[in-house]
């Protein structure tokens, strides 16, 4: 599947410029997330992504040296890997960073952290380079390809959830790599290429099960080629005879709760994506509700209202291109774009009718379904693309004000964008295209509980006391765990976490009681998200 207009390096001046100004982009976002990886705190999941890291390297140093294994200090305090609450989470990604704490050496908490999530932030700078790719081999320019990167990086949830979510932006990333090795292979169907992309799909599958949806969309847009290109049928065929296998041995060697059982194991996993074990609840236009009640609408619905209102937009005028270019649809998919832009259609869409239809649990908005984000903003790109190139076809008068007004518009969106996100620094994870305190009301705040960072160092920092007593929600108690894990040590020991009849402080998050606390009287301090209140603290005596 060649790319619908050739990619191939312009003049020598032209190529000089790319190097440059790319690599200016993400070397600037390098150095971005070296000033700014310490400011967030630690999110909902960590402490629990981190352990299943750390269960599986007991268990694969169980079975490669087991005595070895059982000299390591902390050995007996290792849960054991069967029976642990992630099992179904695979470790390709969080595997490597337990070993990596190791080789760099680091053991207090502060530091732990601090070391990953700069390593997750590089990670998703490297997925954006992926987004880069794609929109370059789209579009045919690298011009367009940034543009598509850089409404990436301007998407203010997933710019601060890629500091700490071990999840959902770095499957975003492995997904985004699986597609290009797609592109690559249905390019040219040799064996080097179906086996990276072997290699990148059981590795997305290994990030996030919902990695096998890479499986249909290979098989489809592999059948589509041989429709459209019969003199290759023969390597794809042989292709795909290998792509499965390899696929199957990437994902049961870097997953190691699938090596005692691999099918049985797989299954297991693969049947919870309709299941969860507890009864969650969450804040949904105004109402609490069960995650495994959730209408339809849920994920539409927060992918609107927590994307820039400019981008949704401009999906929507991108998906009505699709959609008229492919009245003909015999003659559309005869063309190379015509499939490109169908993969691209099928890979954001058909995620969020697979939850529907399978009533996947989900639940803190739509971070499941971050993966299928560079579709989106592919989709959206290519209506800035089609009317760029309209715009400059244009001779009448009317057009070309038009063309400047909508041109001033888009930067101007971009711009609030911008200047919101260093606004709302380092909360960005609140971001809503709504007015601020409507969002408030009708959705939930900051699952991540992120700013129990900050209400814990203000306390302290106002309370000289040898010990302070702190206390929260009983179901919000890992809030205060997770914040005391960024103190230094010396400010750790002085935190006490109690249950509210016993502190002095009372510090809410408003995770699963978005209501007040009048009983409490007025807060001693108060963190408000334009217009939301995520944080307060409250003195009791």
């Amino acid at each position: 599947m060649p790319a619908s207009v050739s990619s191939a390096p312009g003049p020598h001046s032209s190529d000089w410029l790319r190097r440059w100004v790319v690599g200016g982009f993400f070397g600037l976002l390098i150095l971005l997330g070296l000033g700014l990886y310490r400011a967030y705190g630690v999110g909902w999941d960590e402490q629990i992504d981190r352990l299943n890291g750390i269960i599986n390297a007991k268990y694969v140093a169980m079975q490669l040296a087991p005595e070895l294994a059982k000299r390591q200090p902390t050995f007996a305090e290792i849960p054991d890997l069967y029976g642990s609450q992630d099992t179904d989470h695979g470790v390709f990604y969080q595997l490597p960073l337990v070993l990596l704490e190791k080789v760099a050496r680091v053991e207090d908490s502060r530091d732990v952290y601090f070391l990953r999530h700069l390593v997750i932030w590089l990670t998703c700078v490297a997925g954006t380079w992926v987004v880069y790719r794609l929109g370059m081999w789209r579009f045919g320019s690298w011009r367009w390809g940034l543009l598509t990167a850089g409404l990436l990086v301007l998407s203010p949830r997933l710019f601060a959830e890629s500091f700490y979510n071990y999840k959902d932006p770095v499957f975003m990333g492995f997904f985004a790599l699986s597609i290009y090795t797609l592109l690559r292979w249905l390019r040219q169907p040799t064996w080097q290429r179906v086996l990276l992309h072997a290699i990148a799909t059981g590795a997305a599958i290994d990030v996030r099960t919902m990695g096998v949806l890479l499986l249909p969309l290979t098989l489809g847009f592999a059948i589509l080629e041989v429709l459209y290109r019969p003199h290759d049928r023969r390597q794809f065929l042989l292709s795909l005879l290998l792509y499965l296998p390899l696929t199957a041995l990437v994902v049961v060697l870097a997953w190691p709760y699938l090596w005692g059982n691999p099918v049985g194991h797989f299954l297991e996993v693969f049947q919870s994506f309709s299941r969860y074990p507890t009864d969650m609840l969450t804040v949904y236009l105004g109402k609490e509700i069960s995650v495994r009640q959730l209408p339809w609408h849920y994920a539409p619905v927060w992918i609107l209202v927590t994307t820039p209102a400019v981008y949704s937009a401009l999906f929507l005028v991108g998906l009505g291109g699709v959609a008229w270019a492919a009245r003909r649809p015999l003659a559309w998919l005869s063309t190379t774009t015509g499939r490109l832009d169908l993969l691209l259609v099928a890979w954001c869409l058909g995620p969020v009718l697979a939850i529907i239809v399978l009533n996947s649990v989900i639940y803190d908005g739509w971070r499941h379904l971050y993966f299928i984000y560079p579709a989106f903003l592919l989709l959206a790109v290519r209506a800035v693309h089609t009317l760029w190139y309209q715009w400059r076809a244009t001779t009448s008068s009317v057009g070309l004000v038009t063309g400047w007004l909508g041109l001033g518009l888009f930067v101007l969106s971009l711009g609030t964008v911008a200047y919101r996100m260093v606004q709302e620094y380092p909360y960005q994870n609140m971001y809503f295209s709504l007015p601020g305190p409507m969002a408030g009301r009708l959705f939930e705040r900051d699952y991540w509980a992120l700013s129990g960072r900050e209400g814990v160092e203000w306390i302290l920092a106002h309370d000289a006391a040898p010990q302070v007593a702190v206390g929260t929600d009983p179901r919000s108690k890992l809030v205060l765990h997770n914040a005391q894990l960024l103190l230094p040590p010396a400010e750790r020991a002085r935190l006490r976490m109690v249950s509210p009849e016993q502190a002095t402080y009372f510090l809410t998050t408003y995770r699963w009681h978005p209501e007040g606390y009048p009983k409490y009287g007025r807060p001693v301090y108060e963190r408000q998200v334009d217009g939301v209140t995520i944080l307060s603290i409250f003195r009791l005596r």
